[in-house]
């Protein structure tokens, strides 16, 4: 799939947003992908919960960042107060366990967004090793959504979700409630409930270490799908459990047998 964009169409800019604390062991690799984007018309703000090791170090030295660092309540929250600190047009995240799958990553985002008939666009994400980042282990292949995707335990990659900073204005940010799932959340309300408009690009944008809070053990993986559960109910998505969890078990399944294929 190529992206082009409309004739006459104005560039937006992007706020990029990395989440970090204590993140000295990744942050210098996320930092050298965004370093080595092609496109150029963005800012990128470090939002540092009070790191204690040399993440604040290696940020300084990478340069040309904002940087705010400071207690917060988790990730969520850290990641609203990029949100509200943003300037660009669209904004998306990056975190520290996070890199481009390419130098053309954002280049395609922004290409995509010009087209103003887009509230946000979203593409495929890799899993790739703690230890060994080379080494693929899941590839997240997303689709192009559709009405009541959620219900039947769709989402796409959140790394890969860029939005207008618009939408965040007229419909809000991280549902704080949700300690795992408020991602999964924001896009369901975003897509399923305010029905804004959105492009899936068939390209991996993004690769990310396994290793996080959801992740990292059974129980946190039950409690995101409890709290999934509970927002699509808030939301008046009814669901059935057949119907939620066959499509979501066969999906995972396939991210661990599928392989990488070429941008």
């Amino acid at each position: 799939m190529t992206i082009t964009a409309p004739i006459g169409s104005t560039r937006p800019r992007i706020t990029l947003i990395t989440v970090c604390w204590n993140a000295e062991k990744t942050i210098a690799s996320t930092l050298d992908s965004v370093d080595a984007q092609t496109f150029r018309d963005f800012e990128h703000l470090i939002i540092d919960g009070g790191s204690t090791d040399a993440t604040l170090s290696i940020v300084a030295t990478a340069g040309n960042r904002t940087v705010f660092s400071g207690p917060d309540k988790g990730i969520y929250d850290a990641m609203n107060k990029g949100i509200a600190r943003a300037s660009g047009d669209i904004v998306g995240f990056l975190n520290a366990d996070d890199m481009f799958a390419n130098d053309s990553a954002l280049e395609t985002i922004a290409t995509a967004l010009e087209n103003e008939e887009f509230d946000c666009c979203y593409g495929d994400l890799i899993y790739v090793s703690q230890q060994d980042p080379t080494r693929q282990v899941r590839y997240w292949k997303s689709s192009t959504f559709a009405i009541g995707a959620f219900r039947r335990g769709w989402c796409p990659p959140h790394p890969t979700f860029y939005v207008r900073r618009s939408i965040y204005k007229k419909y809000g940010s991280f549902d704080q409630r949700y300690s795992l799932a408020a991602d999964v959340e924001l896009m369901m309300r975003f897509l399923e409930r305010a029905r804004i408009t959105s492009l899936y690009i068939p390209k991996v944008l993004v690769t990310m270490r396994l290793g996080g809070a959801t992740n990292k053990s059974f129980s946190n993986i039950r409690r995101q799908n409890t709290e999934i559960l509970q927002a699509l109910a808030t939301h008046g998505l009814k669901v059935s459990a057949l119907g939620f969890w066959a499509p979501k078990l066969l999906n995972r399944l396939q991210q661990f047998v599928r392989k990488k294929q070429e941008n």
